[in-house]
């Protein structure tokens, strides 16, 4: 495997690791305290869970995903939990305590329901949702009664569906809110898993379960019938839209529902359209007069074209090259005894395929499935390229897609220049230079923000030379309004640099002079427009100030924005009644 980064641990003990929806690594240690990496081992941040994790230690914590980012959830040792929804916008939430329970209980997940965050817990035999406000018991229908304590649970990836494990062997499956049971199977193992995760596909409509043990994995579905596998190492499962990654120390597996098209086209003795137009492509390439046999056979039913779209559809699924070529060879051979047969499936399977290939690479290591593929979009692959510096390849597969430029090539351009002005072993000349070489006449890139980028880490000079040098270079004599952007450009870094120091300086008076001054690149503008740029408008909103308030409202125009009044408004309401 590619190693990516290498973190030696040096902070107190952890008790959980977890990641990201934006890939960023989560340590969460046992006094409550969470430190944020990036995916090279640099510190970002760092919150903390609240005081009393502190005075209490914390038991166990659990990383969640739900549609408003990233959260963790933690029980402390007073046996309280505590949420943060989203990391990103931290908002602690203490919820109610559980009668009886006395340190960690037996198994705890979380879940979304109904637009809103809450844990599901067991005590023993005992089965509890924790809301804001509530702690409500409840009961899975249909549980057995040779249940004396759920000791494992699992939540789907929609949050729809809920597994409960119990000591006499039995899993429950049903909905997560607790009011429909799907099945209950006996696995005949009584020791608690060591992990438990849902397995299924967007569309289908058979939900299972994957359970592990230390070196054995069971699926269970809605009948009695159980599939094991023997694994050869300890390894971690991860539930994913479609399907659960086996993860070991030497080997990395995803197991899925086989979907139907490929079932369809592989099964033994299969007379599906794609299975015949498969075996007439083979015969086909063996010059074998059978070729005609099943080309005939599939005409005479009328389903040439349901069987292009299979091959199609299954070479999506496919994880080996050489298989999903045979595939699109056979769909492109019964593509030419059609006469009006779309060609955009084909062209945008092959496409696709292409992409996947090459980021599924072990020097790329994102082995993602097409489906995934399709949920997470192209915007979202390329950020990711971005996020781990593999701008060759994001800029190769923009351009192979022809993305916009600005969507594309541009903007992986921006960011390798923004990343690139941060590098401070790089003298400020031979960084300047690269930028301005690189980035070349690409279309839409601001090179205020990369500017603005290298002024935040502290290398002004380097912010100067970035704009300085391509004002001068790469310029054709024909581009005189691109020349005149650079020059505004320019000018507005050195009315920034300026206006952030009297910013600094809470020097209002000579602010509002020098942004109306001929020497301001934006002299034009309102001059609250200018205050907000430098951040003043929100200084005075976070000291409290009614005189500075009043300031920045008095220099107010119809033009301001309207939701930035109001918050002015109200602060300046809130300061008065002090």
């Amino acid at each position: 495997p590619l190693s990516l980064s290498f973190l030696q641990w040096k902070s107190g003990p952890v008790r959980q690791l977890g990641w990201t929806v934006c890939d960023d690594l989560l340590c969460i240690q046992e006094d409550g305290t969470v430190l944020i990496y990036d995916l090279f081992g640099a510190f970002k941040r760092h919150f903390s869970m609240g005081n009393e994790v502190v005075q209490n230690q914390m038991l166990e914590a659990k990383v969640f995903h739900s549609p408003y980012g990233t959260g963790v959830a933690i029980v402390t040792g007073a046996s309280r939990f505590t949420l943060a929804t989203n990391i990103d916008d931290l908002k602690l939430r203490r919820l109610p305590e559980v009668p009886g329970l006395q340190g960690a209980p037996s198994c705890w997940a979380v879940l979304t329901q109904d637009r809103q965050t809450k844990v599901l817990l067991a005590n023993g035999a005992d089965l509890y949702i924790l809301d804001n406000t509530s702690c409500t018991p409840v009961t899975p229908p249909g549980l057995s009664p040779q249940a004396c304590s759920i000791v494992n649970m699992a939540v789907s990836f929609s949050y729809k569906y809920l597994a409960l494990f119990t000591d006499s062997g039995h899993l429950w499956m049903g909905s997560a809110n607790l009011k429909d049971k799907l099945s209950e199977v006996d696995t005949k193992v009584r020791t608690p898993p060591k992990q438990m995760v849902w397995c299924r596909r967007p569309k289908s409509q058979q939900p299972s379960v994957v359970i592990m043990w230390d070196r054995l994995l069971l699926v269970a579905g809605e009948c009695t019938d159980t599939i094991q596998y023997t694994l050869d190492e300890e390894s971690v499962c991860v539930a994913e839209l479609d399907g659960v990654r086996i993860v070991g120390g030497s080997r990395h597996e995803l197991l899925q529902e086989v979907p139907s098209a490929c079932q369809d086209i592989f099964k033994i003795a299969s007379m599906a359209p794609g299975a015949l137009l498969l075996e007439a492509h083979k015969e086909y390439d063996k010059s074998s007069q059978k070729a005609d046999e099943y080309l005939r056979e599939i005409k005479e039913q009328s389903v040439l074209g349901e069987a292009v779209r299979q091959c199609v559809e299954a070479a999506g699924y496919e994880h080996e090259p050489e298989t999903q070529k045979t595939l699109l060879r056979a769909a492109s051979f019964g593509k030419c005894f059609l006469s009006n047969y779309p060609p955009e499936p084909f062209v945008s399977m092959c496409r696709d395929l292409k992409v996947l290939n090459a980021v599924r690479d072990y020097t790329v290591g994102i082995p993602l499935t097409h489906t995934q593929y399709k949920q997470m979009t192209v915007q979202v692959l390329i950020d990711r390229l971005v996020y781990r510096k593999l701008y060759p390849l994001a800029i190769e597969i923009c351009r192979y897609l022809k993305t916009p430029e600005y969507q594309g090539v541009s903007r992986v351009l921006k960011h390798w220049a923004c990343c690139k002005v941060q590098q401070k072993e790089e003298p400020d000349e031979s960084i300047a230079h690269a930028v301005s070489v690189k980035l070349g006449e690409a279309a839409g890139i601001s090179y205020s923000e990369i500017a603005a980028r290298a002024y935040e880490c502290g290398r002004t000079e380097l912010a100067i030379k970035v704009l300085h040098m391509r004002t001068h270079t790469h310029t054709p004599p024909a581009s005189r309004s691109r020349l005149f952007t650079v020059d505004v450009e320019t000018g507005v870094l050195y009315w920034w640099l300026k206006l952030t120091a009297l910013a600094e300086k809470d020097d209002w008076e000579e602010m509002e002079k020098f942004a109306k001054s001929k020497k301001s690149p934006i002299g034009y503008l309102p001059f609250v427009e200018v205050l907000c740029a430098c951040g003043a408008a929100e200084a005075a909103i976070d000291r409290r100030s009614e005189g500075e308030i009043s300031t920045v409202l008095s220099h107010c125009s119809p033009t301001t924005d309207r939701a930035l009044l109001e918050r002015l408004n109200r602060a300046r309401s809130t300061a008065s009644k002090k």
